[in-house]
């Protein structure tokens, strides 16, 4: 496999693999792989497929084309299902959307620039915020670059940003570190509004209904008017004694914001006025285990079919059902990634590089693989890589990592079916939309897959 790595490696030129490369990593109909080829196998890890429903068939729906991809977990609820992608995808456009990360690191203590904003889509332009704060628009079709505008004060621009960005009605809502959400016309870049939130945010905004949603890192979950960025309501959380950088996007759907808590909790509320429905906690973190100190939730909430899927750094990936806040299930794992739901499963990363199809009806695992087996420890310079996804399009499940590959996995088996060298490592999941692939990676370049 080391071998095969470094002739794919010398056909990728200084960002992304030559097309045979691509093809392989997303067209089912070329031939096989070289090399050697890994059975879906239990793992050692907590999560391990369930012999009792081994023999049962994994079915989604048919990937379906979306027009936009407008926040940090796609849509305001966070369920994408099966996105369309082109068969034989190639690179189409490989741009620098400025400062990348300065220095590795999570801990939200460090002095730092971290690169935390997924990019979003909207209106046919790719949009993104670098480590410094600055939002920039991108045609596209062909990466051009329409627009830059700076979302901090100069003097607020040392050590990590923090927040994100999302596309909603013609305009870009940023949340920084700088205790402030802003709107942009995402045409020009002009500054709409600014509103002050009294707190740092480490998470992106979430926008449904004409209404904006943060979270500050103080925990208090705060409502905005999209339109004039007036303030609706606030609701206080119980702030945690230690934080991590960056952190989930609420999720809305049904008129009912579902928010991540760094204590570990996800709250309910209603949009329209601010009053808790429920809260759960998720974020039990477990003996031994050096991060159980940090029950943040840092994977976006999803909403889908009135369940809600919520997983902690620390503790437990939980179902529940969105108007009661009723357990469904649970599994003992830890994650930061958000799960990626479609069909009857639930597709879940967790933080020990393991990738497995949960049945959403039971919590059940159907299929679980460790991704480090698919890494040449020669490849590697700070122990294993941090894995980023997993997103699903074109019938396969897509992960980065910060060793600068991409693996494309089944998700009716498991079995990973295609990888390709990137140019940098990836701390952030794709976006997909146009059935374009858009890969961030740490670095600052931006790179289309079409």
């Amino acid at each position: 496999m080391r071998n095969l790595k470094l002739a794919l490696a010398m056909a990728a030129g200084l960002v992304l693999a030559g097309c045979d490369t691509v093809r392989n990593l997303f067209d089912a109909d070329d031939p096989p792989l070289q090399g050697r080829r890994l059975a879906v196998l239990p793992t050692a890890d907590i999560l391990r497929a369930d012999s009792r429903i081994s023999d049962v068939r994994v079915l989604l729906p048919r990937p379906a084309l979306n027009a936009a991809w407008p926040q940090h977990a796609g849509y305001p609820n966070h369920a994408m299902h099966h996105l369309a992608l082109g068969k034989d995808p190639r690179e189409a456009w490989s741009v620098r959307i400025g400062s990348g990360s300065a220095r590795q690191g999570m801990l939200s203590l460090s002095k730092s620039r971290r690169l935390l904003a997924r990019p979003v889509i909207g209106d046919g332009r790719a949009f993104t915020m670098d480590s410094n704060g600055s939002v920039r628009a991108f045609d596209l079709k062909t990466g051009r670059r329409l627009w830059s505008q700076a979302a901090l004060p100069r003097h607020e621009r040392d050590g990590d940003v923090g927040g994100g960005i999302a596309y909603h009605d013609g305009r870009i809502i940023a949340a920084t570190g700088a205790a402030e959400v802003l709107a942009l016309e995402a045409a020009s870049g002009r500054v709409l509004w600014r509103s002050n939130t009294g707190a740092p945010m480490r998470s992106p905004p979430a926008v449904s209904d004409g209404r904006l949603f943060v979270v500050t890192s103080e925990n208090t979950v705060i409502a905005f008017d999209a339109k004039d960025g007036k303030k609706l309501w606030d609701h206080e959380g119980v702030a945690a004694l230690t934080g991590i950088l960056g952190g989930g996007a609420p999720a809305v759907d049904e008129g009912v914001v579902v928010a991540p808590q760094s204590t570990g909790e996800v709250v309910a509320l209603r949009a329209e006025s601010g009053r808790p429905i429920w809260t759960e906690n998720v974020g039990v973190a477990r003996r031994g285990d050096p991060t159980g100190g940090l029950s943040a939730i840092i994977a976006s909430p999803v909403i889908d079919r009135g369940v809600v899927y919520a997983v902690s750094n620390a503790g437990r990936l939980a179902a529940i059902e969105l108007g009661s806040g009723r357990r469904l299930w649970d599994l003992e794992m830890n994650g930061v990634q958000t799960p990626w739901a479609a069909g009857d499963y639930v597709f879940v990363l967790t933080s020990r590089a393991v990738l497995a199809a949960i049945r959403r009806i039971d919590g059940r695992v159907r299929w679980a693989i460790r991704l480090d087996r698919f890494t040449d420890d020669d490849d590697l310079i700070d122990g294993r890589p941090f894995w980023t996804g997993p997103v699903l399009a074109g019938d396969r499940l897509v992960v980065a990592g910060s060793h600068g590959e991409a693996l494309a996995v089944s998700p009716y088996t498991g079995e990973v079916i295609g990888w390709i060298p990137l140019s940098r490592g990836v701390f952030i999941p794709p976006a997909v939309a146009q059935r374009t692939m858009l890969f961030l990676d740490d670095s600052g370049r931006l790179t289309a897959l079409r």
